[in-house]
């Protein structure tokens, strides 16, 4: 597998590997209890970003040992912020174990920079990669079905809905629902 050039770039968005300072950019973002709600972690504290940075800083692509590829969404110069570009989220693509041609995706984004298609404009630059550049076979979303605007986003981005798991995790004290979405490399050939 050839390593991947970084970083990606799209219309309005850069899509880079991390850095230690990141941490400071990610707080905001995951510190939110909007945010956590459906995610497996609480709440960031400061100490919590400068470890989760820490260890997505060696994830830098599916032919590297983390067999992850895990970025951070940023917004184009001026674009979105009248202080040059900002770090908006981050979205993720991680081999299944024991597989070279699945993955996952997961994606976060900070809600005041919703309804903008940035996480849309991401994704479909995330799942470019995957099917052309890494020649994957299927990519897959889980999601705790509570979150709607994950669900609405992969719907977005051509995912088909697959699974719908009744109480199958539970998830900071409850039974929660999952539900899956998946695209094959063949599905865009015929959408």
């Amino acid at each position: 597998m050839e390593s991947l050039e970084l970083p990606l770039t799209t219309d309005r968005l850069r899509l880079r590997s991390y850095r230690e300072t990141d941490a400071e950019a990610h707080l905001p973002i995951y510190s939110r209890e909007d945010v956590s709600r459906f995610l497996l972690q609480d709440p960031w504290t400061a100490k919590v970003a400068e470890t989760e940075i820490a260890k997505r800083l060696t994830r830098t692509g599916l032919e590297t040992e983390s067999r992850t590829l895990a970025l951070v969404i940023e917004t184009a110069d001026g674009l979105y912020s009248l202080e040059g570009s900002r770090v908006i989220g981050d979205i993720a693509l991680w081999l299944e174990d024991g597989s070279d041609e699945k993955a996952e995706i997961g994606w976060i984004l900070d809600p005041a920079a919703s309804g903008h298609g940035f996480a849309t404009e991401a994704a479909i630059a995330v799942l470019n990669v995957a099917f052309d550049h890494y020649g994957l076979h299927r990519v897959f979303a889980q999601m705790d079905s509570r979150n709607t605007a994950s669900a609405k986003l992969a719907r977005r981005i051509g995912m088909r809905e697959e699974a719908h798991l009744r109480k199958d995790w539970w998830s900071k004290g409850e039974w929660t629902d999952t539900l899956i979405f998946g695209m094959l490399a063949s599905d865009r050939q015929t959408a």
